[in-house]
């Protein structure tokens, strides 16, 4: 058993079907960026949701939905595409499916009930301020922390 971790985002919306027994069967189309020497790719994975599991938060997916999964990673299947090149197909059956905390959707939400954060949120003493959250997202986006906070001590300041 291969046990795989992966973030990506859904290239399409969830695809629900049934089996001829009757069991519920959704597949989700994901898309996972890697960068390697400088190039940008794309890994693209299958992956098998059985039966009721998750129903709830499926519901809430739709294509461009930032995601992660746990599954088993089957053995991937090498096939030849319409101009004959080799593709690689890789499946993961689905055991745990989160909302991924940086994926944030990049079009606009309908209504606040539409949106899977929507939820209600209990007060709590450790909340982050929202200049806390913006940093933490921009720095999520790969932008460089622009205030010099981090150069406030000289070198001889320093203990060790």
């Amino acid at each position: 058993m291969n046990i795989i971790t992966v973030a990506g985002r859904l290239g399409v919306d969830p695809e629900v079907r049934f089996t001829s027994n009757g069991q519920k069967v959704t597949t989700l189309r994901m898309a996972v960026n890697i960068r390697k020497s400088g190039k940008e790719d794309t890994i693209w994975y299958r992956v098998t949701v059985w039966g009721e599991n998750f129903d709830k938060m499926i519901s809430f997916l739709k294509k461009g939905s930032a995601l992660i999964v746990v599954g088993d990673l089957a053995k991937p299947e090498i096939f030849d595409n319409r101009e004959g090149k080799p593709q690689v197909s890789m499946n993961i059956t689905a055991s745990s499916l989160m909302f991924s905390p940086f994926g944030r959707s990049d079009k606009p939400q309908d209504s606040p009930a539409a949106s899977p954060a929507a939820s209600v949120e209990k007060p709590s003493s450790n909340t982050q301020s929202a200049p806390a959250n913006e940093e933490f997202a921009s720095y999520a986006a790969g932008e460089k922390k622009t205030d010099s906070s981090s150069e406030e001590f000289s070198d001889d300041e320093i203990p060790f």
